[in-house]
């Protein structure tokens, strides 16, 4: 079937098991074992797992107690995320060999668009193998890739043949791959929603290109039209080399859950002043502070405030975030708090001296 829209050559690059899989590389006592990076102790997460540990069912945001108990050889080690970040950088590195065009998602993966590349060679897919090669010869490290004429197809691409693997969408065949993938396999497509979308009688693409953009839009809301376009091979959205963050945060799982605001409040003064580091880092100040708290039964509460002028010092931050912690009674005891800043200067080109950071308090499983 011929598309009618305009196509570009996109591949998604997804690093497998990157946390995992630097740490087993440099250290090859760790080789071929159940690995977990983050904390074992009672309130640990897990940040991510080697194949070898998600054969037992360990998966990143599980608790390190529930990890341990699916997994009794699991061996867990600290996150270094300096390392990462110097890793992460050596990718991005091979990724600017062929185009300009470069937008990281997080630290493991990646949009190219290789529509005109430095290369001149017109086979996206080549291009992808080439890149995966010399990310193992050069970084030592195996990388998976999807490859198609937008952002959406590339993405579910790239987790078709993991690891190590990669997977081409052409144009001819993007109606018959949508029609017969799996709802819950469809990027944007969350548990919640995909228990909703089954209940709703929508477990194929072939389902859901049949449901009409007002059913969609009456069940899902804005998020309506995003289905209805994307299921049909739409999807618009350019690969954007700079992109700009919309907020910037910190937070804290505590080791036993928290009562008493005079503790939360020597907790969250910790916080602000990570957070103060990632902005003034980043040269970011924001104006809505938002305040996250997760409750020892889990339960998830936000608390936010906009100021009339931007911020990134601690001080201010934490002023704003003490206001917050004491607007109303809490809940519970708490397990987690986080402080995020959003509504920042980044997005108007303020000037540094005028940013503003929005504080979110955050709570982690």
């Amino acid at each position: 079937m011929k598309l009618d829209f305009p196509q570009r050559k996109i591949i998604h690059v997804d690093m497998d098991a990157f946390y995992a899989s630097v740490e087993q590389m440099d250290n090859p006592a760790l080789k071929g074992k159940p690995l977990a990076v983050g904390g074992a102790e009672k309130r640990g997460v897990v940040s991510a797992a080697s194949y070898e540990a998600r054969k037992f069912g360990v998966r990143s945001a599980m608790s390190g107690y529930l990890a341990k108990r699916n997994c009794p050889g699991l061996i867990f080690v600290p996150p270094r995320f300096e390392r990462y970040k110097e890793i992460s950088l050596k990718i991005r590195n091979i990724f600017f060999d062929y185009t300009d065009l470069v937008e990281p998602l997080s630290l493991d993966e990646a949009y190219l668009d290789v529509t005109t590349n430095k290369k001149g060679n017109p086979s996206a897919s080549l291009i992808a193998e080439e890149i995966r090669q010399r990310i193992f010869n050069e970084v030592g490290l195996t990388a998976s890739a999807g490859i198609s004429i937008n952002k959406f197809l590339a993405k579910v691409a790239s987790d078709y043949n993991k690891p190590n693997g990669q997977k081409t969408v052409n144009p001819e065949e993007v109606i018959s791959f949508l029609e017969d993938l799996e709802i819950r396999k469809f990027y944007g497509v969350g548990k919640v929603t995909a228990d909703k979308m089954y209940h709703l009688g929508i477990f194929t693409g072939k389902d859901l290109k049949q449901k009409s953009v007002e059913f969609l839009r009456e069940h899902f809301g804005k998020s309506g039209d995003y289905y209805y376009h994307v299921v049909r091979g739409i999807h618009n959205s350019e690969v954007k080399p700079n992109r700009i963050p919309k907020s910037v945060g910190a937070e804290r799982t505590f080791n036993e859950n928290l009562s008493s605001e005079i503790f939360m409040l020597q907790r969250l003064e910790n916080i602000a002043a990570e957070l103060e580091k990632r902005l003034k880092k980043s040269k970011i100040s924001g104006k809505t502070v938002t305040l996250k708290i997760k409750y020892s039964d889990f339960s998830l509460q936000t608390r936010s405030k906009t100021l009339p002028y931007y911020i990134a010092d601690k001080s201010l931050i934490l002023d704003t975030t003490k206001a917050l912690l004491y607007q109303e009674k809490l809940e519970n005891s708490v397990r987690l708090l986080g402080i995020s800043l959003s509504n920042l200067n980044t997005e108007k080109n303020e000037p540094l001296e005028q940013k503003v950071l929005t504080v979110q308090l955050k709570f982690d499983l």
